[in-house]
């Protein structure tokens, strides 16, 4: 390469990597001037269970998903911070995991703002995060009584002073099902991508069980 096309590469070079490092999906509701919340910790210890909700595809049923490992994650779309940091770090796992494996795989974004948050925002929300996140809502009644299986908290807090109108404070706990249906590990907000593959290759069993446990 000559130096004058050398001197022109670097520049080019150093906006992608600064692009890749800083970039975010758009058009997900993130405004970083926007207000920020802090996570909530655990209503009560995760227990587990089955549950149905609904999706863009219709009723999905935890129970129908037995032979995949499931990870829960619980948020909604309009979070200016914590959802977006831990669907990066869920979505970057999920690209380090094989073709074979990740056909064993089932990510489930439970909204905990069913007001705001139809199917179709919800699909099309997880869609920039990664193809096989699936985006799950319901009733405020149901909602509430998944959040107590597996102990996520959430509260409405109203801002006077912006067009969002509220936040939704909650857990950012990643819960994972294994194969036969049954809760194993609590993952804690912003767990390494690094962590969360090792931790769902132990569940398809590919790997042995020696990763750290991130219990609350």
């Amino acid at each position: 390469m000559t130096r004058k096309l050398l001197i022109i590469a670097i520049p080019i070079l150093v906006g992608l990597l600064a692009w890749l490092l800083f970039w975010t999906p758009t058009g997900v509701g993130v405004d970083p001037s926007g207000p920020k919340h802090g996570t909530l910790e655990l209503a009560s210890p995760p227990q587990g269970g089955d549950f149905v909700l609904d999706s863009i595809n219709g009723p999905i049923a935890l129970a129908d998903l037995r032979g995949k490992v499931v990870l829960i994650y619980f948020g909604y779309t309009w979070c200016p911070d914590i959802c977006p940091t831990n669907l990066v770090l869920i979505a970057a796992a999920l690209r380090e995991l094989t073709p074979e494996e990740l056909e064993r795989v089932q990510v489930l974004f439970v909204s905990v703002d069913p007001e705001r948050d139809s199917a179709e925002r919800l699909a099309q929300y997880s869609g920039y995060f990664h193809p096989e996140i699936l985006g799950l809502t319901g009733t405020p009644e149901q909602i509430a009584e998944v959040a107590k299986l597996y102990g996520a908290a959430y509260r409405r807090t109203d801002l006077d002073d912006s067009a969002m109108g509220y936040v939704v404070d909650h857990s950012a706990y990643s819960h994972l099902v294994d194969t036969q249906g049954k809760l194993m590990r609590n993952l804690d907000h912003a767990t390494p991508s690094a962590e969360i593959v090792a931790a769902i290759r132990t569940l398809l069993g590919s790997s042995s069980p020696t990763e750290h446990r991130s219990e609350p």
